[in-house]
């Protein structure tokens, strides 16, 4: 794509009647007509040249990469690797016709962009099997900005995107690749890989819209040891295989980096691709079951503790682990597991294996208050000292929700727990001076960075003695 000065040049040349000046003044005046956003200088030398029923030809440039790209250019070409690829999704127009979009993320040596195809095009044969790090030609596209003015290549009718083979100087995705502990703020369309640190969350939930929503929470463990926080908007249990071990190594391509409450945080969409490097075989899972209790819908919410002191969720939807209770070493097959979550069905087995007196018992799973870490599952066994009545709280999509909370400590320190909702009520339940066992907390970042302990649907709080 022709420069700025070679668009001017060639403008000048045709219409020597103008100044530079006098152009610069044109452009900034198209520029304020169509709106921020949507111009470059370059589009609007395009546009003005038009006007002035001049034909500005492009030269053909044999490096055009993602850099050059501005918004209004046309007939682009170019050669880039794909970072991620959304699912083709429907839309409808204004007049109710309906139309496809798929999004693809492409990268260069020098920078990333975001590619929409239309219609016919999001459907093309063979572009779901594309993979991160495949080499790809775009053949004659369009470039447009998006909302925050950053360059996007349009694949439409007159377009096309077509493998190109593996040969190239652009480097591969492993090349790329970042541990999560050197992501820094503002990174956008990167490559993030590490150890799954935990378990995986699916949510569902419902937006500011009103719209249905889902997402995947997990954290990944750098190679410094740290912890990250990582939320994929958009995705679902589809995304990812229906077992997954707690020693996986996930890589994540095309995610951004922004501050949460709990920190830096890694975000993804439904762009973003997840690639799972797990060498442990699917097989049975074998807990100590710690806490039990029954959820609104009837599945069996179990908190248990594995053979190396870790704790494990167990979700029962069938009535196979029913008959057994706190203390009881159950073996089960799941229907599926992410890290050390796991889900029981009816095509499951659960069975008690016989009491093992070297098996940890639940006080393996108890952390002292001091000890409690940002972004764990948390079971403590404490003192009441204080309690807040409960209160409505109001929430930013205007739902109003219940809130208890109570501060509570251990020999090392003190700490706050809070029920919303339906977990509310088994703080109501409690009284100042009790000694309780509370299983199943998530651990929170709260006021000024302190932790603060949550109650989930796992939670039950026990009085000792």
């Amino acid at each position: 794509m022709a420069t700025f000065e070679g668009l001017l040049s060639g403008l000048l040349e045709q219409k020597p009647e103008l100044t530079r000046e006098g152009v610069e003044q044109m452009i900034r005046d198209k520029k304020d007509k169509i709106g921020a956003g949507y111009l470059t200088d370059q589009g609007a030398i395009f546009l003005i040249a038009s006007d002035l029923g001049v034909s500005l030809e492009e030269a053909p440039k044999a490096d055009v990469g993602l850099k050059d790209l501005y918004a209004g250019a046309r007939e682009v070409s170019l050669e880039t690797r794909v970072m991620g690829l959304s699912p083709a999704k429907q839309y409808s127009r204004k007049d109710g016709s309906p139309f496809f979009l798929r999004t693809m993320t492409v990268y260069d040596g020098d920078s990333t962009a975001s590619v929409k195809l239309w219609d016919e095009k999001a459907n093309l044969p063979g572009i779901e099997d594309l993979r991160p790090g495949d080499l790809v030609k775009i053949i004659k596209a369009y470039v447009k900005s998006d909302l925050n003015g950053a360059p996007t290549i349009n694949i439409g009718s007159g377009s096309t995107i077509e493998p190109a083979g593996s040969e190239s100087a652009i480097p591969t995705i492993d090349s790329i690749t970042k541990d999560p502990g050197d992501v820094r703020e503002g990174d956008a369309n990167v490559v993030v890989s590490g150890a799954l640190d935990g378990m995986i969350y699916p949510l569902k939930f419902t937006n500011s819209r009103g719209q249905p929503g889902t997402a995947l929470k997990m954290s990944l463990r750098g190679g410094g040891g740290g912890s990250t926080r990582v939320v994929l908007w958009g995705k679902d249990e589809a995304s990812i295989p229906k077992v997954i071990s707690a020693e996986a190594r996930i890589q994540l391509c095309g995610v951004r980096a922004k501050s949460g409450m709990q920190g830096l945080e890694i975000h993804g969409n439904e762009a973003t691709t997840i690639l799972i490097d797990d060498q442990k075989e699917a097989g049975p899972v074998t807990a100590r079951i710690v806490s039990s209790v029954k959820s609104e819908s009837g599945d069996h919410l179990i908190v248990g503790v594995d053979r190396d002191g870790n704790l494990v969720n167990i979700v029962d939807s069938s009535e196979g682990s029913a008959a057994f209770g706190e203390g009881d070493i159950i073996e089960c097959m799941p229907s599926k597991a992410y890290g050390r979550s796991v889900w029981l069905d009816n095509d499951s087995f659960v069975r008690k294996q016989e009491d093992d007196p070297g098996f940890p018992a639940a006080d393996a799973l108890l952390t002292k208050v001091s000890g409690v870490s940002v972004g764990r599952n948390v079971c403590i066994e404490s003192i009441i000292l204080k309690k807040v009545d409960r209160r409505d709280i109001q929430t930013k999509s205007g739902e109003t929700v219940g809130l208890s909370e109570m501060l509570v400590e251990d020999d090392t320190a003190q700490i706050w727990v809070k029920g919303w909702r339906n977990q509310a009520r088994l703080i109501d339940g409690c009284s100042i001076g009790q000694v309780v066992r509370i299983t199943g907390l998530n651990a929170n970042a709260g006021m000024e960075g302190r932790a603060e302990l949550t109650l989930s649907g796992f939670s039950k709080i026990t009085p000792k003695g």
